[in-house]
C-alpha cells in the first residue's frame, strides 16, 4: 500500500507545475520575445546549449527547430570547446539555457559566440547573472518550485523551460509561414504522419 503521504505529494504536482505555468504569464516581455524570434527568423543555424536537464530540454529545443525546417543541433558544452563551435558562423544563433545564469561549463561558450558574432538569446532566471549581461537578449525563466519534498530535482524547472521553447517555435510557424504540408513531408513516419499524409476534411482544421 502506498503512503497517503505519497498520494499528496503524487497530486501537488499537478497545481505546481498549473501555478508556475499561470505565473509566468506575468513575466513574458513582448519585446524580448519578438526580438529572439527575430533572431532565429533570420538565422541560417540555430544552436542551443545547457548542462543537465536545462541541456535535456535544449535536445528537444533543437528538434522543435527542425520540425519547422530551422536547421539547428544541440551543442553540448563538452563538445562545443573541442570543435563542435564550427557548426555556427556570424549572423546564427545560439541558446544557452541556465536557470541561474552562471553554469560555469557556457561561460567558454558565450565568449566563443561574441567572437564569431553569434546572436547570444539567454533563458534564466537570473537577469543579472553573467550569461545574461552578455546576451543580446534575455528570456526570463520563472519557477515556483520543483515538485519533490526537497525542491531540489528539475521538474517543474523543465516544464517552465519547455514552455518558453514552445512559444519561440509557435511563433516562428507564424513569422515564416509554416505550413502543414512542410511537415508532413518531413514527418512520413508514426501516427502523426498517417494523419498529416491522409487528404484533409474540413473537420480537420482548427478554428480560433
Amino acid at each position: 500500500m502506498f503512503r497517503e503521504e505519497t498520494l499528496k505529494q503524487m497530486k501537488a504536482v499537478f497545481e505546481i507545475e498549473k501555478n508556475c505555468i499561470d505565473e509566468m504569464k506575468s513575466y513574458f516581455d513582448e519585446e524580448a520575445y519578438l526580438r529572439a524570434v527575430g533572431f532565429l527568423r533570420s538565422a541560417q543555424r540555430i544552436g542551443a546549449t545547457g548542462c543537465g536537464h536545462s541541456g535535456i530540454m535544449c535536445r528537444h529545443f533543437a528538434h522543435l527547430m527542425c520540425c519547422i525546417e530551422r536547421p539547428a543541433r544541440f551543442i553540448s558544452p563538452a563538445e562545443a570547446v573541442h570543435g563542435a563551435m564550427g557548426f555556427l558562423t556570424s549572423g546564427d544563433v545560439m541558446v544557452f539555457a541556465s536557470r541561474g545564469g552562471k553554469t560555469k561549463e557556457l561561460i567558454p561558450i558565450l565568449d566563443i559566440c561574441k567572437k564569431k558574432r553569434v546572436r547570444i538569446i539567454t533563458v534564466t532566471e537570473n537577469e543579472d547573472s553573467y550569461l545574461a549581461l552578455n546576451a543580446d537578449v534575455v528570456l526570463k525563466q520563472h519557477v515556483n518550485r520543483e515538485t519533490d519534498r526537497y525542491n531540489s530535482q528539475g521538474t517543474t524547472s523543465t516544464t517552465s523551460l519547455g514552455v518558453i521553447f514552445h512559444v519561440l517555435q509557435t511563433a516562428l510557424i507564424e513569422e515564416t509561414g509554416y505550413q502543414n504540408e512542410q511537415f508532413a513531408l518531413i514527418h512520413p513516419g508514426g501516427a502523426v504522419g498517417e494523419r498529416l499524409n491522409k487528404p484533409m476534411t474540413g473537420e480537420d482544421y482548427y478554428e480560433f
